[in-house]
């Protein structure tokens, strides 16, 4: 099963930019654009629910509040992206025209390396990668786990997404970040970007995948399944399980603002809505429909479910959360290891 997913990934990701750039618009091979940007978002939630099994699945640590890492790396990109407009932007200004329309002289100080692709990419993953060394060290040490954490972690999220609502944080408040329209100085619009940023997407997923399959497969990775297993044993025979848990915690948050900094340029926007709770809540229904543990199921159970949700909010738009729910309950009480544990039942 992780090897016909692996490879129906890697065969998606060639004939992807294949079929949207060698056959022409209205074609019976050709591959819209609309299609093109679909799969890059899903690639990129994928790396969210990849990054989030890699804490519960082998850690046990529910977090409840990776929306926010995956926002804070989507707004590290954004603020180079609006850097980027130049004065092509309504206001004709060197400053974001958001920042022209509430008046302000000048770019605030956090704002220093908005110019820079590397240097914001580098902020990017180094800001979420610092708050979740801080917060879940304090967490971890204070021995906080189970349904406390996540509560904890959910709080952290709406806390977060408050402060950006506020204009003068210098975030774009309400409205967040839009209308971008270079990256690297050439256009965001061509087919080739977008089937640029697809791949790039791809092979970020897969470069994840490999090194959470390194990890979890090393020592380091069956300490962290015997803390997840029994904490207390593991603390006696004399390893320290903050450290672990910390470490995959750092981990994991990057790998979310990783999946943020692909997500933003091809989705053309980044707002607090992204850090909402329901985020967060949805990268963990992923990760439990796929089958936590695997790593290839929660990769799997993003497709699914936001390829499930695609169709419902075509056909029935007010009904979805109503489907999302029942199959939270529904793979919970019945399949408590996700697809993949349906495939193994239908192997044997």
């Amino acid at each position: 099963m992780k090897r016909a997913a692996l490879i129906a990934l890697a065969i998606t990701l060639l004939l992807a930019p294949l079929l949207h750039l060698a056959f022409p618009p209205g074609h019976v091979l050709h591959l819209s654009e609309f299609y093109v940007g679909l799969l890059g978002k899903f690639l990129c939630f994928a790396i969210c629910a990849l990054a989030l099994d890699l804490i519960w699945g082998f850690g046990g640590i529910l977090s409840l509040g990776h929306g926010l890492f995956f926002a804070l790396g989507g707004y590290g990109m954004g603020m180079y992206l609006m850097r980027q407009i130049g004065r092509d932007g309504q206001y004709q200004s060197d400053l974001p025209d958001f920042m022209v329309f509430l008046n302000w002289k000048e770019l605030p100080w956090h704002w220093a390396l908005s110019d820079s692709l590397v240097g914001q990419i580098f902020l990017a993953l180094a800001v979420p990668g610092l708050l979740a060394a801080v917060f879940g060290y304090f967490a971890f040490r204070s021995r906080i786990q189970g349904v406390y954490f996540s509560i904890i972690t959910q709080a952290l999220t709406v806390a977060a997404m408050l402060l950006f609502f506020r204009n003068e944080t210098g975030f774009g408040g309400n409205n967040g970040f839009t209308d971008f329209k270079r990256i690297a100085g050439m256009p965001l619009n061509t087919p080739g970007m977008k089937v640029g940023l697809c791949v790039a997407s791809g092979v970020a997923l897969i470069a994840c995948y490999g090194i959470a399959r390194a990890l979890t497969q090393s020592r380091w990775g069956r300490i962290l399944q015997a803390i997840r297993d029994a904490e207390g044993r593991v603390r006696f025979l004399g390893y320290d399980p903050v450290a672990f848990k910390l470490s995959a915690y750092v981990i994991s948050a990057m790998m979310c603002a990783l999946a943020g900094i692909l997500y933003v340029p091809q989705v053309g926007i980044i707002n607090p809505g992204e850090m909402s709770p329901a985020a967060s809540i949805e990268m963990a229904i992923w990760a439990a429909v796929g089958g936590r543990g695997t790593l290839i199921g929660p990769v799997i159970g993003a497709f699914f479910v936001n390829g499930t949700k695609s169709v419902f909010t075509a056909v029935w738009p007010e009904g979805w959360l109503y489907i999302l729910g029942g199959l939270f309950i529904a793979v919970t009480l019945f399949l408590p290891q996700g697809l993949m544990g349906l495939a193994k039942r239908f192997k044997k």
